[in-house]
């Protein structure tokens, strides 16, 4: 049986990194997983798609995408996680 680590294992599906496939792959992997943590909170703070749509001045729709991983722009991210009192922090490497 091989043993395969994670990073082989996206090189065989997603090809190098720094390749046009692998950086869209990581994209859309951040942006899941944005979409999670936005989900969760929202859920745990008990607050419905409606009322997060209502805080930051977007409707309803569009928390849904963002909850999808469809559309998340930085701008909105932020507004999204103030209304859901979270932090965002960067760092450098």
């Amino acid at each position: 049986m091989k043993i395969l680590k994670a990073n082989d294992l996206l090189t065989e599906r997603y090809g190098k990194e720094g390749s046009e496939s692998r950086e869209k792959f990581r994209e859309e992997a951040y942006s899941y997983y944005f979409g999670e943590i936005i989900k969760n909170r929202r859920k745990e703070l008990n607050m419905s798609q409606e009322k997060l749509a209502e805080a930051v001045g977007k409707r309803r729709p569009y928390i849904s995408r963002i909850e999808n991983g469809e559309d998340i722009r930085i701008s909105n991210l932020l507004l999204v996680a103030n209304a859901l009192d979270l932090s965002i922090q960067l760092t450098a490497k």
